[in-house]
């Protein structure tokens, strides 16, 4: 690793477009971390891949189902 770093030239995440956009689809949301069993993982994961989804949004979902 170098002793410094020159971030003279860098960008803000808003003024690069694909991470303005990641900043944006993630407004409103907080990252956590909880533990799972394995298969309920494994179930979920099998479950967002088929219909084309990350298994964190298919879990997302399933809770804002469960709240109504």
């Amino acid at each position: 690793m170098r002793e410094e770093y020159d971030f003279s030239n860098a960008k803000r995440a808003k003024d690069v477009p694909h991470l303005s956009k990641l900043q944006a689809e993630t407004k409103n949301k907080t990252c956590v971390t909880i533990m799972l069993d394995n298969e309920v993982l494994q179930r979920y994961q099998a479950t967002a891949e088929a219909k084309g989804i990350s298994y964190q949004t298919l879990i997302n979902n399933i809770l804002v189902e469960s709240m109504t």
